[in-house]
This record gives C-alpha cells, structure tokens and sequence, in this order.
C-alpha cells in the first residue's frame, strides 16, 4: 500500500467534546505506515497526528478488527493534541504475517509501542486503548512491559484466554467461538483470494469468484476445509485444559510484570466480565510497583458486548446507564499522560453501576469490603423440577431433605436465553431476559427466596456450593442467578458453568465415579443488583446452557470429536450433611 498524506480542517468539534486546554488541531493522516517486528514482519498503520510544531502525546490500538474503522476517534484525538495510531495485527487486512490469535502480540505489541515512542511527533509517553481482542492486545503488549508504554485502557476483555475466553468452568464457549472465528474468517479468505490472485500471472483484476479459495486435489476436490481459515479453532478443540498451549498467553501468570496504570472497563453483561474483574484484582495484588497497584482503575458498565445499552435485552437501565467508550479513553488520558485536572484525580478508583436501582456509586477497591459473603442454602422435598416445583432458598441451615434430580439428555439441552453472549445478536440476543421459558422445563432445578421485605443488594463475586452426584463418568452443571419482578419477570443476572471432570483442576481430568457425591465449586462471576422490595431471588440448576456452551456427552468424550453421548440423571443433595447452598456477597 503506497503512504499517503491528507489534510483534514477540523471546522466544528461539537460542544460535547471535552477540550480542557481550549484548542484544536488541524489534522494529518499518514496510511499504510510500515513497522518491521524483530522477526521481520511488516506491520501497516494508519497515523493521525496534529498539524503542528511540538511533541505530543501517543495514544495506540493494535486491531484484528481493521484499523479503517476508527477514522473518526483518530480526527477527533489528534484534533485534541494525540498522536493517534492505529495498527492492523499480524496477519490481518493490510499487514503481513499468518493470524494466529494472541501468539504474537506481546512482542508484536512491545515493538510497536517502542516504534511509536520514537515516532517525531511523539513525546515518549504511549497510551494503549480499546476493547475485546483490542484489549488482549494491550494486556500481553504490557506484559512485556515495553519502555515507553506509559498506561492502558482495556475495555471488556479477558486475563486467561483459556478459561476467560474459548473455555469457562472446562466447557467449550461455542457460541462465542465460531460466531467470532466466522467473522474473522472473512479477512482470511479475503487476504487469500487476493494472494491466489496476486499469483496468476498476466492477471490484475478479475471478479472475486473468479479466485479459488481452496487449491483443488486430483480428484477434484479440496485439500483443504474451511476450518482451514481458522487453524486455531482447530488448536483450541485439540487443548480442553488450561496446558502449556495457553499457559504460554496467560495473563494471569505475569501480573508482576505489568509496569503502567491501567484502567480496566466490564459489564455485567459482558462474555468477559471475569476477566477484566481478575485483571483488576490480580494487578492490584501483584503489579510490578506499590504505584502500579496504586494506579488500577476500575469501571463496571452494563452491556459491553451485549449492546451500548440503555436497553439491554428486555432491560431498559435508563439513560444514566450509558457510558461512551471514547469519552472515556480520553478523559483517562488526559489525566494520565497530559496531567490534566478533569476531575479523575478526585474519584474513587473503583466506579459501578448498580442494577435494580440503575445508578453510578463509588467504591475504594473491589470486591468491597463492607460486603458479606452470606449462605442461601438450598432446600425441597425433592421436587425442585421446574417453576412449578418446591425448590426454596433461605439462610436456615438444612436438616432432613429429599434430594432433587433430573436427567439430562445431550440431544435437548436446556436453550440458552440471553446472558453475556457474542458475537451474533441476529440469532442469538444478548442481556437480560425473561428466564421463565428455561424455567418451565423438567430438566431445570428452580429455588427461589419469599418476596423481600425490603431492598436487598448483592454486590460482588457470586459462587455456588453444591454436593452433587450422577449416572455419567462426566457431566456439568449449570447455575444461574435470577432477579423476580413481582410481575414474574426472571430477569438474569450471572450465571457459571462448570465440567465436572475439570472440578478440582483446569489442568487435570479426573472423571467421575457413578454415584459418588461429589463438593463442587461453581463461579458464577459477579453482579451488583439490587433486589428491590417486592423482588424475589432465585436460582436456576441445570446440565446445560447451550448453545452459549458445548453439550457435555456425558460420556468423557472430547467435545471436538465425540460422537457417542447417553443421558446422565444428575442429584442435587441438600441436607444436613450436604448443605448446598448459594453465597452471595450481601452489601448492608
């Protein structure tokens, strides 16, 4: 791609841009800039920088999402005094290289961010930004800690990319997988049909489908799949357990070397809201420097990846509950590398939306300290089955209880309804959604609490003790946490997942024996809800939440290769010596 260079006149910046120092840039765009890695690679960004004398601040995304798509926060950055770059990844649009997702982005990104450093224009000072992948980006860029990287602003991502990202509590993300690898995909072929091209000779443009996509074998067929366009789904299929094939990207296993203030941004609602809790958490226990952990920011939002909100499935969290991302980039920056006074420097570190009451509060660190972790035990008569069964729960201890069971069949797994999903809203809506229809079914254990006498707010980290037992060699379960409008709306909240074979380590399988009962641990993640007075609290058991996860066969198969399945009937104990119980971060 030849470099060009335009010449923007930004003529009117709307009055709801914050401009603290009271000017404005004209703006020039350099495309196509080249950055060779240290194993050659050439790597192509877009350039937005001031049209003026000086050194300014550099404020850096590195995306496989296309970086022509962030044309307009590049005018409206430079135009505020940032150097703007905005960088392809390996081996997607328009740099070189082979895609293989997260596997170079930590040297990929310390070059980038040291090339950037010593850019004219450039005072030295780097800023990382954006969301999702964008996030990943910026966390193992960091974990490299590059010289010149000065701070980062992940927003919605993930600390472990086995089980924060492909895997969670063991079980394959289907959903998440192939509706992301899909729209990856279509770069891949893309880039592969101009390659093919590029190849012919005496041929410089011809209609797309005049390209093949797959070399054809002798006898007339393809050589290769379309899993071929995405090798790597492939390689996360073949490693269920967290092995050294993700130990090598972890996050989580280098906090100490992250060196730079970060201010990390989830959503209730997000695919990646225990990540980017986790980042939060683990920074500011291990990072590199008492100021590094003192320099941790987080902001808790609704949607994420389920939608910009107000309105987030069938929720509507009110106009407040919007917050909008590049805003929010800047204001970070301008305090942190220009040392602008915007009022930042007087909050909180920790800032959340508290759902049920729909408004922003302030806390010192989380999770909060005020909060108590308070036992919800589980009680029936063994006929929990369903909305319409005897399933309660209370802080009353159990004593003589009738065990609940079900049988799960892997050919009618309970649906997916809603929940912290991505990528593909047209097939599959994301957020808050009425759970009553999943509730209706055989196969789904409902308890839920008495009506609240008064406001009732959980605020942090949410897990599930369960005794457990079943017919199968593997199986999961499911667990959901629910929110009862008097109306009878079952809003969901959270919800976990965990593969029973993966119950003691993510590391190690160790397969269950029929009929031993079994102490599970189930993270839910984390909310912040209040259950307003009138509300009801409830929890949802199952075996299954597809398609968000993979269906368990129950056999201890492989879910990338396993054929055979068979029903498991699964028991929920909840007595005196198995008190099954749901604990909840209860806030005063």
């Amino acid at each position: 791609m030849k470099r060009q260079r335009i010449l923007l006149t930004v003529l009117a910046i709307p009055l709801a841009i914050p401009c603290p120092a009271g000017q404005h840039y004209d703006v020039l765009i350099d495309r196509g800039v080249g950055v060779k890695t240290r194993d050659g690679v050439m790597l192509r960004a877009d350039v937005y920088r001031p049209k003026a004398e000086g050194k300014f601040p550099v404020l850096l995304q590195r995306t496989p999402y296309d970086k022509r798509g962030e044309v307009d926060f590049g005018l409206r950055a430079a135009s505020q005094g940032y150097v703007v770059i905005i960088q392809d990844v390996r081996g997607r649009y328009t740099s070189d290289g082979e895609w293989i997702p997260f596997m170079h982005e930590s040297q990929d990104g310390y070059d980038t961010v040291e090339w950037a450093a010593s850019l004219p224009n450039s005072n030295g000072k780097v800023g990382m930004f954006g969301g999702s992948y964008v996030g990943a980006t910026q966390m193992l860029a960091a974990i490299a800690a590059p010289p010149h990287l000065a701070g980062i602003h992940p927003f919605v991502t993930a600390s472990n990319y086995h089980e924060n990202w492909t895997y969670q509590g063991g079980a394959f993300e289907q959903w998440f997988n192939e509706s992301w690898t899909s729209i990856l995909a279509l770069d891949t072929i893309s880039r592969r049909a101009q390659a093919r091209a590029n190849a012919l000779p005496r041929v410089f443009k011809l209609p797309l489908a005049a390209y093949p996509l797959f070399e054809p074998d002798v006898d007339g067929g393809s050589t290769e799949t379309p899993q071929g366009l995405a090798s790597y789904f492939v390689d996360w299929l073949a490693h269920p357990g967290f092995d050294d094939y993700w130990k090598q990207v972890s996050i989580e296993d280098h906090f100490s070397q992250i060196t730079v203030p970060s201010f990390h941004v989830g959503a209730w609602y997000d695919i990646f809201l225990g990540g980017t809790l986790r980042n939060y958490v683990g920074i500011k226990a291990h990072g590199g420097s008492e100021e590094v952990r003192r320099g941790q920011r987080l902001m808790v939002i609704t949607g994420g990846h389920a939608g910009e909100g107000p309105r987030i499935g069938e929720v509507d969290f009110g106009r407040d509950s919007v917050a909008n991302e590049d805003d929010l980039v800047l204001r970070w920056y301008d305090y942190l590398l220009k040392g602008m006074k915007n009022g930042l420097e007087k909050e909180r570190p920790v800032k959340l939306f508290v759902m049920g009451k729909n408004v922003w509060r302030e806390e010192e660190d989380w999770p909060l300290t005020r909060a108590r972790n308070t036992r919800f035990y589980l009680h029936s008569q063994g006929k929990a089955n369903s909305l319409s069964g005897d399933g309660t729960l209370s802080a009353s201890e159990p004593s003589s209880e009738q065990a609940d069971q079900y049988i799960y069949d892997p050919a009618d797994p309970a649906p997916t309804r809603g929940g912290p999903l991505c990528c593909d809203a047209q097939h599959l809506a994301p957020g808050a959604f009425d759970q009553r229809p999943v509730e209706a079914r055989g196969d789904v254990l409902v308890y839920s609490t008495p009506p609240f006498q008064e406001d009732f707010e959980v605020t942090g980290p949410v897990s599930l003790e369960l005794y457990a037992s079943s017919s199968a060699v593997d199986t999961d379960f499911t667990a959901k946490l629910v929110d009862v409008w008097p109306n009878g709306l079952a809003q969901n909240l959270t919800e976990g997942i965990l593969r029973a074979r993966y119950r003691n380590s993510p590391s190690r399988v160790e397969f269950m024996n029929p009929g031993e009962i079994y102490k599970l641990s189930l993270d839910l993640w984390a909310t912040s809800n209040v259950f307003l007075k009138g509300h009801k609290l409830r929890l949802e058991i199952s075996s299954s939440n597809f398609p968000r996860f993979d269906r368990n066969l129950n056999t201890g198969e492989d879910a990338g290769h396993g054929t055979r399945w068979v029903k498991a009937t699964n028991m929920i104990l909840h007595d005196r010596e198995h008190p099954s119980a749901l604990v909840l971060p209860v806030v005063p």
